[in-house]
């Protein structure tokens, strides 16, 4: 029987006969969750980026500038991060992974509050499909409506809706001079604020998901967003290329980029104009959605509840822009598993509220644990994460050792210093490893997992990582 099936027959017994906790003992959890976003955002350092509202925020929390995700890639992500289970070669490993299909036992971090007496409610796109463990939500998952029949992919200009409806594709971009909620990300916005209203009268502690669309494609986004950068300003990566001496796993077609109109078919780089048009539209369709986050805090600290909610600000992982010639997540490297952490504790948690920056080390299985720890609740033996409430007293601690993201045959770590990925067959053989010093390497463009000077950090490593593997 597998370790978390365990936990919820101890969860069962535990949680009977639980009575509902009152409101004015137990915080609220704003929690808003950003497709697609790397940490590219003002907070982060990237002056380029306009995201005044997250960058405010930002200034009244902990920013987390070492948060890895688990797996990059969008369904498996979010089922590890809300069940805090790592994946495996069996779990969690692919887009459309859903925890009610793979891990039917499994407790949800939003279904685990709700058995806590806690209002639980999920807007926008949080779990990959909306349906996922709906049951363990208060009211059912809210989505924005499909308008014009282009789904996802949310085309406003007429031409691409007819060019998606012909192709299946449109474009990998589009600046309709349109309303904010005109598309989906304003919409998940204005239900955010009504749900927050609604909140305040219902006097139940809540835990509040909302999840935007982007910065995932195509990068549509209202005109004046793209406004707001000049083509001399965009710049291509400094780093287009296949890292030397690095293994040929370690990269990818890009496929997810090349079903759209417009994109070379051939595993050619993308032409330097076509790069800054997306690279351009990635911009856009961030500030598009710090000006959403923006009227959701707004909407938080009008209605009263700023002071009694935490809020948590995450990418459900990474994306590449070119670097290592990549554009989307589905890679082992930086650009694809590290993603923008934030969370603002409260003042009246004075035993945990702070602000700065965290350079220790986080990973995603993290989120669950540390959520309980805020909010007081009883831990549970499936998580095989560790709460990091210690960063959010004093973001200056030191955070774990290491990190462990995989996707598909890659198993990954990650150190303060350093990077190694190992690609495993089925049966267990490794096919390939890499390995990047982060101290004089950060961009991750030299392969030393070969040079004799750095076969002791291999070794080191490589036994942390099969340690990990065989605890999972």
């Amino acid at each position: 029987m597998s370790k978390y099936l365990i936990a919820i027959l101890t969860l069962s017994v535990s949680l009977f006969g639980v009575p509902s906790l009152a409101e004015e003992d137990t915080p609220n959890v704003l929690f808003i969750m950003i497709d697609d976003l790397r940490p590219e955002l003002g907070a982060y350092g990237k002056k380029i980026i306009k995201s005044p509202n997250i960058d405010r925020f930002s200034d009244q929390g902990v920013v987390f500038t070492n948060a890895y995700v688990n797996v990059p890639i969008c369904g498996a992500s979010r089922a590890s991060m809300m069940t805090g289970i790592r994946p495996t070669e069996s779990l969690f490993l692919k887009y459309y992974s859903r925890i009610d299909e793979e891990a039917k036992d499994a407790q949800t971090l939003f279904g685990y509050l709700k058995s806590r007496g806690y209002f639980t409610q999920s807007m926008g796109k949080i779990m990959h499909f909306s349906a996922d463990s709906a049951s363990d939500w208060s009211v059912k998952p809210w989505s924005a409506p499909n308008k014009h029949g282009t789904g996802f992919q949310n085309y406003l200009l007429r031409e691409n809706i007819d060019m998606q409806k012909r192709l299946g594709w449109g474009p990998p971009f589009e600046a309709a001079d349109v309303k904010d909620n005109d598309y989906i990300d304003g919409m998940v916005a204005d239900n955010a604020v009504k749900a927050i209203k609604e909140a305040k009268d219902r006097k139940q502690p809540f835990f509040m998901a909302v999840g935007f669309v982007k910065p995932h494609l195509p990068f549509n986004a209202p005109k004046k967003y793209w406004d707001m950068y000049q083509d001399n300003e965009i710049h291509l990566a400094d780093n287009p290329f296949q890292p030397t001496k690095a293994p040929k796993k370690a990269t990818h077609q890009w496929g997810e980029l090349r079903k759209y109109a417009g994109i070379p078919k051939k595993p050619l780089p993308v032409p330097d104009a076509m790069a800054k048009k997306l690279v351009h539209g990635y911009y856009a369709s961030v500030s598009y959605i710090d000006s959403q986050v923006g009227k959701v805090l707004q909407q938080l600290e009008r209605s009263g509840l700023s002071d009694d909610t935490i809020v948590f600000l995450l990418g459900d992982h990474g994306w590449s822009l070119g670097e290592h010639g990549l554009w989307a997540k589905h890679s082992p490297f930086d650009h694809a598993t590290r993603t923008p952490l934030i969370v603002r504790v409260p003042s009246k948690l004075s035993n945990t509220a702070a602000s700065g920056l965290a350079h220790g080390l986080v990973e995603f299985v993290d989120i669950f644990p540390t959520i309980l720890e805020l909010t007081g609740q009883p831990s549970i033996d499936q998580l095989q994460g560790e709460s990091f409430v210690a960063q959010l007293k004093d973001p200056n601690a030191p955070g774990k050792a290491a990190v462990f993201p995989r996707y598909e045959l890659a198993e990954v770590i990650k150190t303060k210093n350093f990077a190694l990925t190992e690609w495993y067959s089925k049966k267990g053989k490794m096919l390939g490893r890499m390995l990047y010093d982060h101290r004089v390497d950060p961009e991750e463009t030299y392969n030393v997992a070969e040079e004799p000077e750095y076969q002791s950090v291999v070794e080191d490593l490589h036994n942390q990582l099969v340690t990990m593997m065989k605890t999972r």
